[in-house]
């Protein structure tokens, strides 16, 4: 295990999880701790980071499902006012744990369908047709770039 407080600053995520684990493996000391509800309380600091990523990337899909699919100029860029917030909020968590960035991927493929949902909700509620966000679902989901990085969909064409 590399020095503790150096990964502490490096790698939160990583951090906790190594804690957990070793706390795990020191509960046979004679040390008077409740070993095993410390280990949870460390590992689910790192949980909380996990599950702020999940839901900054559901936020940005709907919202790049509702881009591709809404007419209106209107909302548009509030959509994209939220997607860049996201974005940043997103950028903070993975400096403070970057080992969170290989699971960005598959939160983007789990993700999806309750963003989809979301999106269809949203443009209903407004009198949009929301078949484009399962039109969009059908070609494919998104990139980790496209989620992540600065890109935008274009406009559709009415």
């Amino acid at each position: 295990m590399a020095n503790d407080g150096d990964l502490y600053d490096r790698d939160f995520f990583l951090w906790t999880q190594e804690q957990a684990a070793a706390l795990r493996r020191a509960r046979d000391s004679n040390l008077p701790l409740d070993w095993e509800n410390l280990a949870e309380e460390i590992e689910s600091l790192g949980k909380s980071d996990r599950r702020e990523l999940s839901s900054q990337i559901r936020r940005i899909l709907r919202h790049l499902l509702k881009l591709e699919a809404s007419l209106p100029i209107e909302p548009r860029s509030g959509w994209r006012s939220t997607i860049i917030e996201a974005r940043a909020e997103i950028e903070d968590i993975l400096h403070d744990s970057p080992s969170l960035r290989g699971e960005v991927s598959g939160m983007i493929e789990h993700g999806i369908s309750a963003a989809a949902q979301f999106a269809e909700a949203d443009l209903s509620e407004y009198g949009e047709p929301a078949d484009a966000v399962q039109a969009r679902l059908e070609q494919g989901g998104f990139t980790v770039e496209q989620v992540i990085g600065d890109w935008f969909p274009d406009p559709p064409k009415a």
